[in-house]
């Protein structure tokens, strides 16, 4: 199956500080968080990280496709260092 992303909702989780978003593979939902300090915000607000993650979207989408073709978790954690 391929991982894709139907549903465009995403919500600021303040216990992990990312932005959570869900991936669908077949019938399975895969949940995904970005760390805040892979968000290019301009500042730490949940507005203006929300707006950084819709901006990044394509690009957030391609690397999550591409870890989680690599390895099969629970759930992904995208940081900073996976955008490079």
């Amino acid at each position: 199956m391929t991982l894709e992303f139907p549903d465009q909702t995403r919500s600021f989780d303040e216990a992990r500080n990312a932005v959570r978003f869900i991936g669908k593979d077949g019938m399975f939902e895969v949940p995904f968080f970005v760390e805040t300090s892979a968000l290019n915000a301009p500042s730490a607000g949940e507005a203006s990280l929300l707006v950084a993650f819709d901006a990044a979207r394509a690009v957030i989408y391609d690397v999550a496709r591409e870890i989680y073709g690599n390895t099969r978790r629970n759930m992904y954690v995208l940081t900073a260092a996976d955008f490079r």
